[in-house]
């Protein structure tokens, strides 16, 4: 790579291999990979690199590089048209990056949410097993106090310690 790497937080940025591995490490949700995909596609991406709080995207063609963060792309010039899914992306004004523009991620529109994880492996036939009907609820566990009396004691009235005790001894 001949582009200049500037310093992350940590000190050193590093290139991913792949848009999904860059995706992962960032944490971005799954919803939105698609997304990107097709979106990293339309302009024509050569590397993607660690900056830190995004991904640098590095163009094939000369422009500036776009800025992957968790819920936006950032780096599109005004009159530049990005269409994903046979539609052209509406695209805002960048507040932090002027002049440029960014896309919203699917992620962050209203009614789009993530689909719930697995808690549980999946059997070999690919369904979850059915749950076993829940059985009646147990007595409580009596307590060690419950389950023994050590009396008590004829002077004081104090309930003797299991060792037979009491406070006047």
């Amino acid at each position: 790579m001949n582009e200049v790497q500037g310093p992350t937080p940590t000190g050193n940025s590093r290139p991913y291999r792949s848009l999904a591995e860059a995706l992962r490490a960032h944490r971005i949700d799954p919803i939105n990979h698609d997304f990107i995909d097709a979106v990293v596609a339309a302009v024509g991406i050569s590397s993607f690199i660690d900056r830190g709080r995004y991904i640098e995207a590095v163009r094939r063609t000369p422009g500036t590089s776009l800025h992957i963060g968790r819920t936006y792309t950032n780096g599109f010039a005004e009159d530049e048209q990005i269409l994903v899914g046979g539609r052209v992306l509406p695209l805002l004004p960048s507040e932090g990056r002027a002049p440029y523009f960014y896309v919203v991620h699917p992620s962050e529109l209203p009614g789009v949410s993530s689909p719930p994880r697995r808690s549980a492996p999946r059997t070999a036939a690919g369904r979850r097993a059915p749950a076993a009907p829940k059985a009646e609820p147990r007595p409580p566990k009596a307590t060690a106090r419950e389950d023994r009396e050590y009396g008590v004691c004829d002077v004081c009235f104090m309930v003797k310690t299991p060792s037979g005790g009491c406070g006047c001894d």
